[in-house]
């Protein structure tokens, strides 16, 4: 009885929230995670599972895109209520004499090396000069950059950083590799030109959500996950966030054409 209580005043809670809930998001072009048009819409993935934990919860969300250095900021400062996407592993020492209360894992992700196809397998030994976006750390390459073995060739964004690899003038780029893997595919309309070297150092993790001030959102939210869980992983098939090793970096086309033999193999309707 008392766990039906707690649950019912949890679900009063969240929804008689007196205002709008406010969730800062990063003003970034991150697809298909997340991006803000010119007309300051925020869409993709993130979005779309917010969407639907409102409307399964009956709640209204804002979005406020911010640059992703103010966004914890605004969160210890209660100038909104929610960050997306947190981790509690970033920015330790700014969050140091903070609680932050964490949701389940909302998409997993890989930082990685990209190189061109002929360049694949070639180790790190062979990595001399390595685009990255400013502001990024190439993780796991600590030691070949202060020996000066690898070279950081910093861009400004995610469009210098892939043309710099294309054009040669670097041996890879590293970045989240479905959201690279998307540009090169959507937006530079150049599939397969760059693809993710798994033998080189990389990072696999996950987006969450982040609240000071109001865990019971947190607490809804992560019951949302657990009870929607079919839908929300057809929101990432959707969107294409996959981290399936066999699929990473892949063009989508072939990955649900690898879908469709294995769904036909195992006798199942294909996706």
């Amino acid at each position: 009885m008392k766990y039906l209580i707690a649950a019912l005043s949890l679900l009063a809670s969240v929804s008689a929230f007196a205002r709008p809930i406010v969730v800062g998001v990063e003003q970034a072009s991150f697809l298909p995670h997340y991006s803000v048009d010119e007309q300051g819409r925020y869409h993709g993935y993130a979005r779309d599972v917010l969407d639907l934990f409102a409307a399964v919860e009956g709640v209204e969300l804002t979005f406020r895109p911010m640059p992703a250095e103010a966004l914890l900021p605004a969160l210890l400062a209660g100038e909104i209520d929610l960050k997306y996407p947190d981790n509690a592993s970033w920015a330790s020492d700014a969050k140091a004499g903070h609680s932050l209360h964490y949701s389940l894992p909302v998409a997993d992700y890989v930082d990685g090396v990209l190189v061109a196809p002929r360049r694949l397998g070639l180790g790190v030994e062979q990595l001399k000069r390595l685009a990255v976006v400013d502001g990024w750390t190439p993780r796991g390459y600590e030691a070949a950059l202060s020996s000066g073995q690898t070279l950081l060739v910093p861009g400004e964004d995610i469009k210098q950083m892939i043309r710099q690899a294309l054009l040669k003038d670097t041996d890879g780029a590293y970045y989240n590799v479905v959201v690279a893997t998307y540009y090169l595919d959507n937006i530079r309309a150049r599939p397969g030109a760059l693809v993710f070297d798994p033998d080189l150092p990389h990072t696999r993790s996950t987006y969450h959500l982040s609240t000071v001030r109001h865990p019971e959102l947190v607490a809804a939210f992560n019951r949302f996950l657990s009870e929607n869980a079919a839908s929300v992983e057809q929101l990432k098939t959707r969107h294409g966030i996959i981290v399936d090793p066999a699929y990473l970096g892949m063009e989508q086309w072939k990955v649900d054409f690898l879908e469709r033999q294995k769904a036909r193999q195992a006798g199942e309707p294909a996706p």
